[in-house]
């Protein structure tokens, strides 16, 4: 009977321990760039993207420029309007670049001369090293960019 006790007290002992493992992700609360306040799951090695302190909802590219990024994070850049239809900084040094001749569309986040990110809410071609996209619209992207020099931060 002890026996039996005690193998029911491990078993039970297991099961709790299984499910006090360390978790990978979190809920996290997220001003967006409107203002409202979105709570979403998000990896806690994901990179965010801010455009003068509003979080941006990002996808960014599975690349070794992408990753390259990270490792000097915190960025901050002071991006500068740029032939009306993108926004443009350095990053102040370069990193590695896989450029390819793209036409942009609104919300892509390049890299252009391996030490500069763009961001464009407009279309561009040339060639470039797609780092990511900014999942907004193209009126909501015009919005936040096409009015004026905006900073823009980077943490990993």
């Amino acid at each position: 009977m002890k026996r039996r006790n005690l193998a029911l007290a491990i078993l039970t002992l297991a099961m709790v321990l299984t499910g006090c493992r360390a978790k990978t992700e979190s809920d996290v609360t997220i001003i967006d760039w409107t203002g409202e306040v979105v709570t979403e799951e998000v990896k806690e090695t994901a990179m965010t993207l801010s455009i003068d302190g509003k979080e941006m909802p990002v996808t960014w590219e599975d690349n070794a420029s992408v990753k390259e990024l990270k490792e000097i994070c915190p960025l901050k850049v002071d991006m500068s309007m740029y032939g009306g239809f993108e926004q443009v900084g350095s990053i102040g040094q370069s990193i590695s670049r896989d450029d390819k001749q793209i036409t942009t569309e609104f919300g892509d986040i390049v890299l252009y001369s391996g030490n500069q990110i763009v961001v464009f809410y407009g279309s561009n071609s040339w060639a470039y090293t797609k780092l990511g996209h900014i999942d907004l619209s193209e009126e909501e992207l015009t919005e936040i960019l096409g009015n004026g020099d905006v900073v823009l931060e980077i943490n990993g």
